[in-house]
């Protein structure tokens, strides 16, 4: 069993190790998605012929994925990814997040979407360049955001977790589970 205070004094995912985590993540989430969203709607399709609007559909799957990072935050600091890459987000002096920290960390960890969508706009993309656009994004460009903030030589934060007031921490290899 690991304290807070210990949690504390981890060191931060090397960017690597987030890109890795990402990637991984969005396999996991693609099963999320085809359970919570694809089968209810393919039902709705089929049996009644009725077609969520587009904003109706973002907001559906916003408000799931929300669910599902926030009880994995608040239950263990980890999402499943996370677990597999033995990174944790932990908040303030160590402690495991409340249910209001992990809200406001998936809205922050969510601006990534703001470029995205001007980006959209400003280009005028279409279909599979929005897809590579958002992949690129946030893969790629949103861990990047590590490098604009250093608290000491083993502490970055990105941009979610600084205005979260959260932190991701790399757990060592000997630790097997945490409550």
């Amino acid at each position: 069993m690991i304290t807070p205070a210990e949690l504390n004094l981890l060191p931060s995912p090397s960017f690597w190790r987030r890109v890795s985590c990402t990637l991984y993540e969005q396999l996991v989430l693609l099963g999320v998605i085809a359970f919570t969203f694809l089968l209810p709607n393919l039902g709705l399709g089929i049996l009644f012929g009725i077609a969520l609007p587009s904003w109706l559909t973002f907001l559906y799957l916003y408000l799931v994925l929300g669910l599902y990072f926030v009880w994995y935050w608040t239950k263990s600091g980890q999402t499943l990814a996370m677990q597999t890459w033995r990174i944790r987000m932990i908040g303030p002096g160590g402690f495991n997040l409340t249910r209001r920290q992990a809200m406001r960390r998936y809205v922050f960890g969510s601006l990534w979407l703001v470029p995205c969508v001007l980006l959209q706009w400003y280009f005028g993309l279409q279909k599979w360049q929005i897809i590579e656009m958002l992949f690129a994004v946030a893969l790629f460009l949103w861990p990047l955001s590590i490098y604009l903030h250093r608290v000491s030589a083993s502490v970055r934060q990105g941009i979610p977790d600084r205005l979260a007031k959260t932190r991701l921490v790399e757990l060592p290899k000997n630790l097997v589970t945490l409550s």
